[in-house]
């Protein structure tokens, strides 16, 4: 079978394996206190040209969504996200399992627009402040889950409403990489630290054995962010182990790379389901693609390719998600088209 249901299950770039081989037996600082550490943090801060951030290394997106938020919020206070968003529905309630409640703004392609933070705000304010949970923060993901992208117009006005409402921003980049390569993107890693006040660069998703890099921008924020870490079982010993994984995806500029090369695979296919006359779901520009098919090119395809059922339309039509990683062969996504052209 060949695999096109997801970006995170294939291992990890030689360039990575190399050197976690390399240094496997070296004695080094433990909990994120090494040089790896140190080194690719410093990278990260330069191309987001934050020097004062700090950069904290986590296994998996979900424990970092869930120590950056939970350290934001008071205890009456919740969380602005759409209402498609990971944390709300792919996180098995890990953010409410922190005594915080997710603020759903309706959502049917995966973004938010600052006018819904202003309405939400509004009717916190409106509805007896003192008996609401209040708006304290704003979650946004980019890439959104249904593959689309903030533009930098939609950052600026999501920004200058969570500043106008004191509430911080934080960008979850599980797929950061895919979207700053998406066709058309117009942001670049400083412009997201600049307009957000933490956000996290995906890993596990493009190249890395696993793991996430939290840039905390504000520096109000990054007060005793290591305790949180602790308390949340988010330090590991082997700190390394991430460190040096991130040093090889940002040293030459490999992170990027990939995330270009499977957007650029993902335009091929989605060509290809466009000139055989198949809709699509949402209009993505990265590297997943969400093509309504019918049971009959479902069965067809499901012979020979994994991909995922995003969700079922009707009776006869289903919402199919193809996802191309860093990994996928260009002969993959070949193979794959011409077998599209025969359906």
């Amino acid at each position: 079978m060949i695999r096109f249901e997801s970006d995170y299950t294939q291992g990890a770039y030689p360039q990575i394996i190399r050197k976690l081989s390399s240094i496997n037996f070296e004695q080094n600082e433990g909990y994120g206190e090494d040089n790896f550490c140190r080194d690719a943090a410093q990278k990260i801060k330069q191309l987001c040209k934050s020097p004062t951030a700090a950069v904290h290394f986590f296994t998996g997106g979900t424990i970092a969504n869930l120590t950056m938020i939970s350290s934001l919020l008071r205890p009456h206070q919740g969380v602005i996200a759409a209402s498609t968003s990971h944390i709300n529905n792919h996180e098995a309630g890990a953010i409410e399992a922190t005594g915080h409640k997710i603020l759903a703004a309706p959502s049917l392609d995966g973004k938010i627009e600052a006018h819904q933070i202003a309405e939400i705000y509004r009717d916190y304010l409106a509805d007896g402040p003192d008996h609401c949970v209040k708006p304290g923060m704003v979650y946004i993901s980019q890439a959104a889950e249904t593959g689309l992208v903030y533009s930098r117009k939609e950052l600026e006005e999501i920004s200058k409403a969570c500043r106008r409402y004191n509430l911080p921003l934080y960008i979850d980049g599980a797929r950061l990489g895919y979207a700053l390569a998406a066709k058309g993107a117009d942001l670049d890693l400083a412009d997201i630290a600049g307009m957000s006040d933490a956000f996290c660069i995906g890993g596990t998703k493009l190249g890395a054995l696993f793991g996430e890099a939290l840039v905390i921008v504000r520096s109000a924020l990054q007060r005793d962010f290591r305790n949180i870490l602790k308390t949340r079982g988010a330090m590991l010993a082997k700190g390394w182990l991430l460190g040096a994984q991130f040093g090889v995806l940002f040293e030459d500029g490999l992170y990027f790379e990939g995330a270009k090369r499977a957007v650029d695979l993902a335009m091929k296919l989605k060509d290809a389901f466009a000139k055989k006359g198949f809709a699509f779901q949402y209009d993505s520009p990265t590297n997943q693609q969400f093509v309504i098919l019918d049971e009959k090119a479902v069965n067809k395809l499901w012979k020979k390719y994994t991909f995922s059922i995003w969700r079922k339309l009707d009776a006869a039509m289903y919402v199919c998600r193809f996802c191309v990683s860093w990994a996928t062969q260009e002969s993959e996504v070949l193979e794959l088209i011409k077998d599209v052209e025969d359906l």
